[in-house]
C-alpha cells in the first residue's frame, strides 16, 4: 500500500507539471509494481551521464519491476492529451545526454537500487545451454551476462571493450569491439527481443515475427522501442587469452597488417586471431604506462628512437583464445601469424591471462581513475567510422595534423568487415567493404594545461569533423550526436526515409529517447529536432 501511495503521489506531480490527463489510479490498474520516484538523488543521477557535457532533470524516475511497468508508463504517455516523454537509461554511459529528458520520465533500466526482483520482475538471466543462447533483461550489464554464461562454459560472441554497459544500450547502437571483424557487432548476434513500442505495446520480435520492429530497434538509437528482453547468441568460452601488442612506425604497414588479419575471418580458429584492435600513440608515456602489464623489453620505449612517422606510433592489439586442450599449440599458431606481419621486431609485448580478466580489462583502468578522481570528468568523445579508402588521408590530417603530439586519452583505430553487419537494421556504416573505427576517447581535465580543457578538446573534435567534410571523407559518426534535421538526414543518407517511416509506425507521437534530438515530441511546436 505504501508503494501505491508513493506512486500515486508521483503521478499527481506529473499531472500538475505537464497536465497529464490520465487518472493516477489508471497506472496502478495497469499493474505497476515498481517505484516512480521523485527522490532528488534519483533525479540528479538521471540528469547526468558519463559524458558530463549536458544536464537535464526529468520530472520523475521509474524503477521498473517488470516489462509491464514500462509498457504501462509508455501507454499512459501515449494516451495523454498533453503528453510527456519517456527515456530508458542503462548504466548512464552516454556522452551527449542521449538518455536524458526534461519533459518526462527516465526509466532506470539498470541497477534497480541494488535489488533483484525475481519471478520475471525483471527476470534474472536464463541460459539455454543446449541451444547456446541467453535471455536477459534489457538493463542487464554485460559483465553480469558474462558471469551468468561462464557458469555453463559459454559466452557471447561479440563484445564491447567496457562491460559495465547495459544490453539494451549497446543493442540500440551496435556494440563493437575487436571481435566484430569475425562475428559482427553485438546487434548481429541477437535472436529475439521483447520491446515496448512508443504506443505502449509489449511485443516479441525477431526475424520471424514483427520483423520490421526487430530490425528497426537494433541500432535504432532508442527511437522505436525500449528493449526489455534480449536473446543473445553464445559460443563455448575459452579459458585463457594470449594478449599481444606490437608497434609500427609506418601507418601504411600498420593498416595493411590490420586489414590482412581481418580478411582471415573465414579461416579456421587455428589460423586467425580472435580479436583485432589497435591504437594511435602520440605520447610515449602512454606506452610506458602499460608496459608493466606485459613481458616486454626492460628499457622504456622512446618514440624518437623508433623513427616514428610524423612523431606518431601505431599499436596493433591482438589476442588468441585457448584452453587446456589447445595450450600446446598456441605458441606455434601465434608465431605463424606474427611472421606474416611487418611490425617493429623489437616491440613485441605479450602476456597471458584468464578470458574473463581480458574482457574486463577496462574496468581495472576505471578503478584506478576513480581512485584518482579522474573518472567523473567531462568526456568529449568522438567516434567515427572511416572508409578504408580514406584512412590514410585521415591519418595525415588528424593523427599527424590536428591532434599534435599530445593527447588526453586513448585513440582507438581498427578495421571491420562490412559484410558482418546486417544493413536491414537501423545502424549506418560507410559504403565500403572495410571501414575503420576511429575513437578519440579523451577526458577533459582541470590541470591548467590548455590541451586538456573541455573547450580545447571540443573545438578539436569540431576541427576533425570539418576536416573530413572539406576533404570529402565520408565518415559516419558512431554513437552519433547531431542537433539539426539536416545533419540527421545526412547521417542516415538513403536510410532516412525508412528511419522516418519506422518512427511513424512505432512511436508516432515521438515520445521515446528525445535526448537523441532526432525528433521532437508531437505535443511541441516542431516534429524534428532543431
Amino acid at each position: 500500500m505504501a508503494t501505491k501511495f508513493l506512486l500515486t503521489f508521483a503521478i499527481c506531480r506529473l499531472i500538475v507539471t505537464v497536465g497529464l490527463t490520465v487518472d493516477p489510479m489508471e497506472l496502478l490498474r495497469h499493474g505497476v509494481d515498481g517505484q516512480l520516484s521523485l527522490d532528488p538523488s534519483d533525479v540528479k543521477t538521471a540528469s547526468l551521464d558519463f559524458g558530463r557535457l549536458s544536464r537535464a532533470e526529468p520530472l520523475a524516475v521509474l524503477h521498473p519491476a517488470s516489462a509491464e511497468d514500462i509498457a504501462g508508463l509508455v501507454k499512459a504517455a501515449y494516451e495523454s492529451t498533453h503528453g510527456f516523454t519517456v527515456s530508458a537509461r542503462g548504466h548512464g554511459h552516454s556522452i551527449n545526454g542521449q538518455a536524458q529528458t526534461t519533459h518526462g520520465v527516465v526509466i532506470q533500466m539498470s541497477g534497480s537500487r541494488g535489488k533483484r526482483l525475481v519471478s520475471g520482475k525483471p527476470a534474472l538471466p536464463l541460459v539455454y545451454e543446449k541451444e547456446k543462447y541467453i535471455d536477459v533483461w534489457g538493463g542487464e550489464l554485460w559483465i553480469d551476462v558474462l558471469r551468468s554464461t561462464l557458469k555453463y562454459g559459454l559466452a557471447p560472441k561479440s563484445w564491447t571493450d567496457y562491460l559495465y554497459l547495459s544490453v539494451g544500450g549497446t543493442l540500440s547502437n551496435a556494440g563493437i569491439s575487436g571481435q566484430a571483424f569475425n562475428h559482427g557487432p553485438q546487434i548481429s548476434n541477437v535472436h529475439e527481443l521483447d520491446v515496448v513500442t512508443g504506443k505502449g505495446e509489449l511485443l516479441t520480435c525477431s526475424e520471424e515475427q514483427n520483423t520490421e520492429l526487430f530490425r528497426a530497434v537494433l541500432g535504432g538509437l532508442g527511437q522505436f522501442g525500449i528493449i526489455t528482453r534480449a536473446r543473445i547468441s553464445l559460443e563455448p568460452a575459452p579459458q585463457r587469452v594470449r594478449w599481444i601488442r606490437v608497434l609500427y612506425s609506418n601507418f601504411s604497414s600498420f593498416t595493411k597488417d590490420q586489414e590482412y588479419l581481418i580478411s582471415l575471418h573465414e579461416q579456421p580458429a587455428s589460423k586467425k586471431f580472435d580479436y583485432v584492435e589497435g591504437f594511435v600513440i602520440v605520447d610515449e608515456g602512454l606506452i610506458n604506462n602499460w608496459r608493466s602489464s606485459f613481458f616486454s623489453p626492460r628499457n622504456p620505449v622512446k618514440i624518437s628512437s623508433l623513427n616514428a612517422d610524423g612523431g606518431v606510433l601505431y599499436c596493433l592489439e591482438i589476442t588468441k583464445n585457448y584452453d587446456e586442450s589447445t595450450a600446446d599449440s598456441v605458441d606455434q599458431e601465434v608465431d605463424a601469424l606474427l611472421k606474416k606481419l611487418d611490425f617493429l621486431p623489437t616491440s613485441v609485448f605479450t602476456t597471458d591471462l584468464l578470458y574473463v580478466d581480458f574482457l574486463d580489462r577496462v574496468h581495472k583502468a576505471e578503478l584506478k581513475l576513480r581512485s584518482k578522481g579522474l573518472w567523473d570528468v567531462p568526456h568529449p568523445w568522438l567516434n567515427l567510422f572511416v572508409p578504408k579508402s580514406r584512412i590514410s588521408d585521415f591519418d595525415k590530417g588528424v593523427f599527424k595534423g590536428i591532434l599534435g603530439n599530445k593527447t588526453s586519452g586513448p585513440i582507438l583505430i581498427y578495421p571491420m568487415n562490412n559484410n558482418k553487419w546486417d544493413h536491414s537494421n537501423s545502424v549506418v556504416t560507410p559504403d565500403e567493404d572495410v571501414f575503420y573505427l576511429v575513437a578519440l576517447l579523451r577526458s577533459a581535465l582541470d590541470t591548467g594545461d590548455e590541451i586538456h580543457n573541455l573547450d580545447y578538446l571540443s573545438n578539436q573534435n569540431r576541427r576533425v569533423l570539418r576536416f573530413c567534410d572539406e576533404a570529402g571523407i565520408k565518415v559516419k559518426q558512431y554513437l552519433p550526436h547531431y542537433t539539426t534535421q539536416e545533419e540527421w538526414m545526412d547521417h542516415f543518407g538513403d536510410k532516412w526515409g525508412q528511419f522516418y517511416q519506422r518512427k511513424i509506425e512505432f512511436d508516432p507521437k515521438h515520445i521515446l529517447a528525445t535526448g537523441q534530438r532526432i525528433f521532437r515530441p508531437s505535443f511541441t511546436s516542431s516534429n524534428v529536432a532543431l
